[in-house]
């Protein structure tokens, strides 16, 4: 007899057993890499607009940086501008100070001439003028409490002396000082008015004249602290012209108000 002998594991298919056997793979279609395509595009596309925008804005930063150099730049020029019109403020202010100074002087000035010819002119023909003299400002004097008594006039005061017939011809040389707008009204007054002998005339006396006696007497006043730029009349007709040519050129050039 014959034995058939049949090997089944030789003609056994490949086993899929994933503990040891052939994996078998599966195709791929093409449609099923198409959401892949897609997520790699709008990946790209992502990666492409946030480079885009880092270059635009490093592009704005360097520009920035550069206007902002430009910016400092003109601030510098522009605080040297500042300070350079500061210092040119200050030596106008002082120029201005300085005028304004000066134009003071000239419109505080007292010509002695003027006043001279003024008192001369307003002494009554029974008054005789003896002495004439400048009494300069005090300064004030401080009191307990520290404050200061005013000043009766920046420009001082004057003192006049002589002799006249009679106390009413004193009183009426009193009352014309006391129109001149080169004094202080309020502040001529009489100081001293005594009875005395008549000084030594010149020329001898007969033997046995003898002269009345007069009154000896002393006026005092202060200075008006009227502006010179308003006695230009009296100081014209007193024959002050210098100071009025002064006056007038400096009133012309603005530095003094009419």
């Amino acid at each position: 007899m014959y034995s058939l002998d049949v090997n089944f594991l030789k003609d056994r298919a490949p086993s899929s057993n994933p503990s040891g056997g052939t994996k078998i793979k599966m195709p791929v279609a093409a449609s099923d890499l198409t959401p892949l395509y897609i997520g790699g595009a709008v990946a790209a596309f992502c990666l492409a607009i946030v480079g885009t925008g880092w270059w635009i804005l490093q592009t704005q930063n360097e520009q920035l940086q550069q206007n902002i150099a430009k910016l400092d730049q003109e601030n510098q020029q522009l605080e040297a501008q500042i300070g350079n019109i500061n210092k040119i403020k200050q030596q106008i202010t002082q120029v201005k100070s300085e005028t304004q100074a000066l134009v003071t002087v000239f419109d505080q000035i007292r010509p002695w001439s003027a006043i001279l010819q003024d008192v001369r002119e307003r002494i009554p023909a029974s008054v005789q003028l003896d002495s004439l003299k400048h009494i300069a400002a005090a300064a004030p004097v401080a009191t307990p409490e520290g404050a200061g008594q005013p000043e009766p006039s920046k420009a001082g005061a004057i003192e006049i002396g002589g002799f006249a017939r009679s106390f009413s011809d004193v009183n009426d040389f009193l009352v014309t000082l006391q129109q001149s707008r080169f004094l202080k009204a309020k502040e001529v007054r009489i100081t001293n008015a005594e009875l005395t002998e008549a000084p030594a005339p010149p020329i001898p006396l007969p033997p046995g004249a003898k002269l009345p006696k007069v009154v000896k007497y002393t006026i005092q006043s202060s200075l008006s602290d009227v502006p010179a730029s308003e006695l230009m009349r009296e100081l014209e007709q007193k024959g002050t012209v210098g100071l009025v040519a002064r006056i007038r050129s400096l009133q012309q050039t603005g530095a003094l108000q009419r």
